[in-house]
């Protein structure tokens, strides 16, 4: 039954919100246009915010509902909670709908710690919502975000599984954002509404 979930898990994750949304709404393909991403900053890049807003929710709905349900249902314990987490955000990440091609999981990660850590996924998104406001650049509030994690875990003593989830999740998405992190540090990463370059 476990591994049922397992894969059940990895299955919702991998269902591409972004790439539907804009088959569906606009016709085209994700892939091709913007940062070639299937996330919701690119979402709402090419398609706009009215689109990009259900991506992002169904993107965090993914993480969150078998964190969240799945252990209830197979009695497992909290191990086989993190492991479903961490399926879907696989998912996520390399999905098996797209030619293994995907977002990076900083709103399928945000979902997965919803179910664990409810106040520092809230402390995150208070700082991810501050930086976005400040820099216009989505890069930036992310990786502060994904780092502001793991720390309000541990002030607020939450259990060393979901600290060490929160901290592995945190060097997942820096990883997945190495290519921003290189184009922050030319001065060449796009800022909301603005061009290529004006991040400088």
């Amino acid at each position: 039954m476990n591994v049922i979930f397992l894969v059940a898990s990895y299955l919702l994750g991998a269902v591409p919100s972004s790439y539907l949304a804009g088959r569906w709404t606009r016709g085209v393909d994700l892939r091709r246009l913007g940062s070639g991403n299937l996330g919701a900053t690119n979402a709402f890049r090419v398609l706009g915010w009215r689109i990009a807003l259900p991506v992002l929710l169904f993107d965090m709905f993914k993480g969150w509902f078998p964190v969240f349900f799945f252990p209830q249902w197979d009695g497992a314990g909290p191990a086989w909670a993190l492991a479903y987490g961490a399926a879907a955000l696989v998912g996520h990440v390399f999905s098996i709908y797209v030619r293994f091609r995907g977002g990076k999981g900083v709103a399928t990660g945000a979902g997965v710690l919803l179910a664990l850590a409810p106040r520092a996924v809230l402390a995150g998104l208070a700082v991810w919502v501050v930086l976005v406001a400040a820099t216009r650049i989505v890069s930036v509030a992310s990786l502060a975000a994904a780092i502001v994690v793991p720390i309000v875990v541990r002030l607020t003593r939450g259990p060393d599984t979901v600290f060490w989830l929160s901290v592995g999740l945190a060097i997942f998405v820096v990883y997945a954002h190495r290519s921003n992190i290189r184009r922050l540090l030319r001065g060449e990463e796009r800022r909301i509404g603005g061009r290529m370059g004006e991040a400088r």
